[in-house]
């Protein structure tokens, strides 16, 4: 079958450790794992990192990549699937797909039959495969960490990327006032556009938040901790520009500020999701769509930086 897999780990260049090539058809590894056609998938910051060999050491590869797919199910039924997957021999008990088991950049991938959830039938197969990785996080980090329903505000920092872009999306369409920051006045215009206050990294806002995004890092943190309101709660699900930012704890305890970590989300939440946005007509920014023959030029473009929204595989072509 068609995949696209981590053949070796670069480092220093990863897109010369990515092959698109044929891979043996899967195995499921258990009875209660199923196989699935996959229809559409879509590309991570986790996909590059994989090729660099962060959570993907040497003696794994050569590795089909990708953790997000919406497809069709052995019994015909359209499924998004839930890419964390119960792992014993993993320290953390748990795996994502392509870190320990074949992930979802291929015709057909297995996975435990639990981790496959219904898609909407208003949800097209592209727009059901954006949302079980960066969705799902900007999803977690509004609501369940960041308590969005207690907020009238929030700040989202770095705005372009597929986290980020979907909690501006997200935040607007739960009511709330939204502003965003980015580098590109391009990609502020856009922010713009959905509904979202956009701003120059570190600009003064008109009011004090009570949610932050966060997952820029070290470049944005102060102005992360100067934007909050008494009692915000600060939600970092990454630190792109660096994870060692100085911190003014005066502040913290002062404001009485909430910094919180967060990862991916539950297949609950996952349903939750799926829900809301089929419920609310919220659809996932789409930068651009490649076939699964052309992998390649879709990482060149998520290693490049240019991507607004998310970038998706359709298997079909």
């Amino acid at each position: 079958m068609r995949a696209a897999f981590a053949s070796t780990i670069d480092a220093a260049d990863p897109l010369a450790a990515l092959v698109v090539g044929e891979r043996p058809d899967p195995t499921p590894p258990d009875p209660d794992w199923v196989v699935v056609e996959v229809r559409a998938s879509s590309l991570n910051h986790h996909d590059i990192w994989s090729l660099r060999g962060v959570g993907l050491p040497a003696d794994r590869v050569p590795m089909i990549l990708g953790c997000d797919a919406a497809g069709v199910d052995d019994a015909g039924n359209e499924v998004v699937v839930y890419p964390v997957v119960p792992d014993p021999a993993d320290p953390r008990g748990m795996s994502i797909l392509s870190e320990n088991h074949p992930g979802t950049f291929a015709d057909r991938v297995a996975v435990p039959r639990a981790n496959l959830i219904p898609k909407p039938a208003g949800l097209s197969f592209a727009d059901a495969a954006c949302l079980p990785t960066a969705w799902l996080t900007a999803y977690r980090m509004l609501t369940t960490r960041g308590r969005v329903d207690q907020a009238r505000s929030v700040l989202v920092q770095g705005a372009g990327g597929g986290v980020a872009t979907a909690a501006v999306l997200l935040a607007v369409a739960l009511g709330k006032r939204v502003y965003a920051t980015s580098r590109d006045a391009t990609k502020r215009d856009r922010i713009a556009a959905l509904g979202a206050t956009a701003l120059a990294p570190g600009a003064r806002l008109p009011e004090r938040v009570d949610v932050v995004i966060e997952t820029v890092g070290a470049a944005t943190f102060d102005h992360s901790m100067k934007s909050a309101a008494p009692g915000a709660r600060i939600v970092v699900s990454g630190a792109t520009s660096g994870h060692l930012p100085a911190v003014d704890l005066r502040r913290v305890f002062a404001m009485q500020l909430e910094i919180l970590g967060t990862s991916m989300g539950s297949a609950d939440e996952l349903r939750e999701l799926l829900r809301l946005c089929d419920t609310r007509g919220i659809r996932p920014v789409v930068d651009s769509v490649y076939g699964l023959s052309e992998a390649r030029d879709a990482f060149a473009r998520l290693h490049a930086g240019e991507a607004f929204g998310k970038i998706v595989l359709d298997h079909q072509r």
